[in-house]
């Protein structure tokens, strides 16, 4: 009884702590109307001055969290904070939002003035058939303003227990949940955080727990080069029900009787018939997958909406010859299924939008489907015809390395799966230059990128342009160039490395007369490194293998000798997932430059990145190392004596 007299004051102490941090409804202090800025993170265009939540069971068992948010303004960037948009799991009446409040505060002439935005200006939009969205903007907004609201959220589930991010776009000054759990009712909790908690402490109440989480100067969460979705990289806690109410068999039978997906596989088609007469004749299933794949894909449009069930029905989509990715999907497992051929289908959650959890079977992180067509027991084809420069054969990037929900129509079975591709990209670069006495370096290039390199280029040339493409890829990565003569090749063919020729000139900066310097990392796409920060929030994700193959020949100009060349050396990850080679060498007056990296692993947790920083910084060093010439001095002549 003691213990529990204890913990219950010890819990009303780290309460009293927390109501130091924030203020009731309605009660906005001068002060913060008064910051200028955040003192923990310099230059930032608003603050989430506290974010609280407390999580309940009412008597009928449905969880009921009462969130409190209180934002300030401090310049005209940071006004777009002021547009919120709350998001919940209405489409079945999972989730009920209700008695919202918002305000908008500002300082005028010393005096604090509120002015309550009208509930008549809140909109209810569907997001999809299982979200629905309460948007509203607060009124009176202007650099200084404090902005505030809160709500209710009501579940129908007693295991739908909200997860919590501590962490924003915006800093954070304090954020807070306070949850009380069951003891009927079990979770596991899940702590994603890298900084250290304020309050962690739990008491035991009557019918179960009382548990408080809270982090103080939180700083906003910034898109780090190569990360993984922002889902799967905020600080946050998690709670997973550790008796699992829903499996994944469980939801596999739900999608396959949903009226949006499995409901939709036997659809006729308008003029289905000659198409499957035509691919049944074909003689193996790779000319009817390759037949029937770029069919689709050359005829229905993707309108750049990804779901993993159908909004109009393949029906419409084939029709208008548009749709979002599952319906696209679904029609071409319609027609695989027509021509003989035995299709999968599989679920999951793109990089932006967040991995599937294998251990937390639901739909919040489902956003897209595609097909796939079984090989043999170990090996099967993903057809994504979404995009224009897929193929049927070749795995698409963005669905390497990640959790799949493969689920097989036919038998109702299912299978959690990740792809993986062991070949490497590859990017070969050629540099056959001269240097000139007048100070400028000229030459040809050829540049030669295969598999998911090849997409990715191809992808970016179509959608900005040649001339943006010239710009943005070759000038401003290399400074000082100049491209003419630009040639792009096997574009058309799949099966192709892309290829790209051009002539350049360089202006050399390095160039003093007596000494010629100069780096020969020209056109390798690896100007700058892209891992400098000290510090790192988020796993590394670098979807594929790559490999690069950097060759050049630079010849000497006229009068001058190698002063410095940079030394044969050879540098390994510790777990030896990279390896880069550098040779350097003179041949026939010419500098001869070789350079080689290889990748043997595609993602790397946050833990490790001190060693890929580490690798990084040595390996940018030697890549940007310079080779030195230098004038040679001019033979004096010999004194001719005269004769006597």
């Amino acid at each position: 009884m003691k213990l529990r007299y204890f913990l219950f004051l010890l819990l009303t102490c780290l309460c009293l702590n927390a109501n130091a941090q924030v203020s009731p409804y309605g009660q906005v202090s001068t002060a913060d109307l008064k910051l200028t800025s955040c003192d923990f993170e310099k230059g930032a265009s608003a603050m989430v001055l506290f974010d609280v939540a407390k999580v309940t069971y009412n008597n009928s068992y449905r969880i009921v969290v009462n969130q409190h948010r209180r934002i300030k303004i401090f310049n005209t960037e940071g006004i777009s904070a002021a547009d919120m948009r709350i998001e919940y799991w209405g489409g079945g009446h999972d989730e009920v939002i209700k008695n919202i409040e918002a305000a908008t505060y500002n300082l005028v002439n010393g005096k604090i003035e509120r002015v309550v935005l009208d509930k008549t200006q809140m909109v209810n939009i569907k997001v999809d058939k299982q979200r629905r969205a309460i948007v509203f903007v607060f009124p009176n907004i202007k650099p200084g303003s404090v902005i505030e609201y809160r709500y209710t959220l009501q579940t129908a589930h007693v295991y739908n227990y909200p997860n919590w991010s501590f962490q924003r776009s915006i800093p954070v000054r304090y954020s807070e949940i306070d949850g009380s759990f069951e003891d009927v009712f079990n979770f596991n909790i899940v702590k994603k955080i890298t900084q250290k908690l304020a309050i962690d402490s739990a008491v035991k109440v009557k019918s179960g727990s009382r548990h408080i989480w809270a982090m103080k100067n939180i700083p906003a969460f910034r898109l780090e080069p190569y990360m993984h979705s922002i889902e799967d990289n905020v600080q946050s806690i998690y709670f997973k029900p550790g008796r699992l109410l829903r499996y994944w068999s469980f939801l596999t039978k739900e999608v396959l009787e949903d009226e949006d997906f499995g409901l939709q596989f036997e659809k006729k088609l308008d003029a289905e018939e000659p198409i499957i007469a035509k691919a049944k004749a074909m003689k193996t299933d790779n000319e009817k997958m390759d037949y029937l794949f770029n069919l689709v894909k050359n005829t229905v449009e993707w309108n750049k909406i990804d779901a993993w069930y159908t909004v109009d029905g393949i029906q419409k989509a084939w029709k208008r010859k548009k749709g979002n990715s599952a319906e696209i999907s679904l029609i071409l497992y319609h027609f695989l299924k027509a021509s003989g051929i035995n299709p999968k289908l599989i679920l999951f959650g793109t990089r932006d939008h967040g991995e599937i959890e294998e251990d937390n079977a639901g739909y919040s992180r489902l956003n897209k489907t595609v097909v796939q067509v079984p090989i043999d027991s170990l090996r099967y084809f993903v057809l994504d015809a979404t995009d224009k420069y897929n193929t049927f054969n070749n795995t698409p990037s963005d669905l390497l390395n990640l959790n799949l929900l493969s689920i097989d129509p036919e038998t109702k079975g299912f299978a959690l799966i990740k792809l993986q591709n062991n070949q490497q990209a590859e990017e070969v670069v050629f540099v056959n230059a001269e240097i000139m006495l007048s100070g400028k370096m000229e030459g040809t290039t050829q540049l030669s990128s295969s598999t998911y390199k090849r997409i990715d280029k191809l992808q970016l040339y179509d959608k900005i342009g040649e001339a943006k493409y010239i710009e943005s890829e070759l000038n401003d990565k290399n400074k000082g160039v100049t491209i003419t003569d630009y040639k792009i090749m096997n574009t058309k063919v799949d099966s192709l490395p892309l290829r790209e020729n051009f002539n350049f000139k360089l202006d050399m900066t390095g160039f003093d007369g007596d000494y010629i310097y100069f780096s020969p990392n020209l056109f390798t796409g690896l100007d700058a490194n892209p891992f400098i920060s000290d510090v790192r929030f988020s796993d590394i994700d670098f979807v594929y293998l790559n490999r690069y193959l950097i060759n050049g020949h630079y010849k000497i100009p006229e009068g001058y000798k190698v002063d410095a060349l940079p030394k044969l050396r050879t540098i390994v990850m510790p777990d030896n997932s990279i390896v880069f080679k550098r040779t350097v060498g003179e041949m026939e007056g010419a500098i001869i430059v070789n350079y080689k990296i290889s990748f043997a692993k595609a993602k790397y947790s946050r833990d490790e990145y001190k060693d890929l920083h580490d690798f990084y910084k040595q390996m940018y060093e030697m890549l940007n190392e310079q080779i030195v010439l230098k004038k040679q001095q001019a033979k004096p002549q010999a004194i001719k004596q005269g004769a006597n």
